[in-house]
């Protein structure tokens, strides 16, 4: 699936509908560069996913990983932009959150794809311009 961006609401829009087909125990894989949208786009899959924990959906890049829990289901949001190897992975217990359910989502996959499940569902945002992004998801379906 491809999809035009033409501004931030826009990039959590189609979040939201692309959040629909995410379920528990699924991972979803965001690459793009600096800048790109990916914290947006998160945005967008929590307002559809856990509506109470909008106002709280930020980066982690400096925490590492956010938490954002609902009445029925949680995300854990991952940014691996400042990891530097797979001892890092593993000091941030990134894959005992495999097994606590929920969905994962992480940010600058390609420094660690290799080490993501091979289901993993993707989205590539790509920067056109200053207001507009392309983005591809493939969700496998």
């Amino acid at each position: 699936m491809e999809y035009i961006s033409h501004s931030l609401a826009e990039t959590e829009s189609i979040a939201q509908s692309l959040a629909e087909h995410l379920k528990d125990g699924d991972t979803l894989a965001l690459y793009g560069d600096m800048g790109a949208g990916k914290t947006a786009f998160v945005r967008g899959l929590i307002k559809h996913l856990i509506p109470e924990c909008l106002r709280l959906v930020h980066s982690p890049t400096f925490a590492l990983v956010n938490e954002y829990k609902g009445e029925s289901r949680a995300v854990y949001h991952f940014d691996f932009y400042r990891l530097k190897d797979d001892d890092d992975l593993y000091s941030i217990a990134f894959f005992d959150y495999f097994d606590r359910g929920g969905i994962i989502v992480t940010e600058w996959s390609e420094l660690f794809d290799d080490l993501l499940p091979k289901d993993k569902k993707t989205v590539r945002i790509e920067k056109l311009n200053e207001s507009e992004r392309r983005i591809y998801a493939d969700f496998g379906d």
